[in-house]
């Protein structure tokens, strides 16, 4: 198994000549910034093409003026510059940022936003750092030495951001390994180190779609001092924080022993609504038989709800929530009907006391139950061949 690697950063200096190929593509994802656009280009004139060429590419998802300005304020740059507008933001900021990159013509891209709080005057060195120690992936970071976050407005969002930088280093120790901001909108990446169409981008935090999902085998960090917002206000909001806690629990459960150990826990949750509903039906006199059997479906509802929501939300587009309801609930039930003849199978046949029989077959019916749920439920149909 490939070992991935953390670079250190090497020393560099304000005019040092970079390596070939000293090329750069500055994707900026923009919504709404039209006062920021001029004050933008201006800073990447004043920086960049005297130490680097390159070009800029706006992917822009704006219901304002911001594309025309960007058209009129692109006149005056010596770089090209070219506007992808979207009518449908897909993915959001993070989609925007893929789209980017894959209309970048350069090998090195780098990410910023569009209200000069990332300093355009680090993209050589970003570039230059990535060279040097042969990375693919170069962050730049609040919080190594040299750093700062002195442009986030107030405590609410200092304590909003450092939160959201623990919760993800704690969820993905390996992956963000060497990674101190895994939170920064602020990177350079080779673009030939990166699959674009691995990416599944939800929100605005790209870089840890892509320090997750695709993570280039070496990765190293520059320092950079967070800046204040030039004109308008923050995109950040409580849907953006909703959006981000789907994405941490998409990527969580992206490999198949997470998303089993998920399905469980919730498969536990459905004793509630289960036993609630078994203990009203016999408080109002109805049979036990009959009541486990009705109050199981309540468990099933319940549990079915829950996994279309944390657990298979990007898979339900692959067949009709009526369809999936129906596969589930027979799947669910399957599982009762199952467990009783592989009890009495283990105990007769194996020799099993009954406890460890009922464990194995609890064990047994959970496994089937999920890789049955995946696989006939949320799993893509399969396309017929035809000669």
């Amino acid at each position: 198994m490939s070992q991935e690697h953390t670079a250190p950063v090497p020393e560099l200096t304000e005019t040092e000549v970079l390596p070939e190929p000293a090329a750069v593509t500055i994707v900026v994802p923009t919504f709404n910034e039209s006062e920021n656009i001029r004050e933008l280009l201006h800073q990447i004139t004043e920086s960049v093409p005297a130490r680097l060429p390159c070009e800029v590419v706006f992917v822009d998802d704006s219901t304002d003026d911001t594309p025309a300005v960007i058209d009129e304020a692109a006149k005056d740059c010596p770089f090209p510059v070219t506007v992808l507008h979207r009518d449908e933001p897909v993915g959001g900021l993070g989609g925007a940022v893929v789209e980017g990159i894959r209309a970048a013509g350069s090998d090195w891209v780098v990410v910023m936003d569009g209200d000069c709080q990332h300093p355009p005057s680090l993209v050589p060195e970003l570039v230059a750092t990535g060279e040097h120690a042969g990375a693919g992936l170069v962050v730049a970071s609040r919080y190594i030495k040299g750093g700062s976050r002195a442009g986030l407005a107030g405590g609410y969002r200092i304590a909003v951001s450092r939160a959201a930088t623990w919760l993800t280093k704690s969820l993905f120790p390996r992956r963000l390994h060497g990674i101190s901001d895994p939170m920064s909108g602020f990177f350079a990446v080779r673009r030939s180190s990166v699959t674009a169409d691995e990416l599944k981008p939800l929100g605005y935090k790209i870089l840890l779609e892509l320090a997750v999902r695709d993570r280039p085998r070496t990765v190293t960090e520059v320092p950079f001092v967070f800046q204040e917002r030039y004109a308008g206000e923050s995109k950040s909001t409580a849907q953006e924080g909703r959006r981000f806690l789907r994405h941490l629990a998409g990527l969580r459960t992206a490999d198949p022993l997470s998303r089993m150990v998920l399905f469980g826990l919730i498969g536990l949750t459905g004793f509630v609504p289960n036993l609630a509903a078994l203990w009203a039906m016999t408080e109002a006199g109805l049979h036990y038989l009959p009541a486990e059997i009705v109050a199981n479906q309540f468990g099933v509802a319940w549990n079915f709800l829950l996994i279309e929501k944390f657990l298979f939300r990007d898979r339900r587009r692959h067949r009709h929530w009526a369809d999936r309801t129906a596969r589930f609930a027979l799947l669910a039930n399957a599982d009762l009907v199952l467990r009783i003849p592989l009890i009495a199978l283990l105990v007769s046949h194996f020799g099993l006391a009954v406890l460890p029989a009922t464990a194995l077959a609890l064990v047994i019916t959970f496994v089937l139950r999920f890789v049955g749920t995946e696989a006939l439920v949320y799993l893509p149909r399969r396309k017929s061949r035809t000669a």
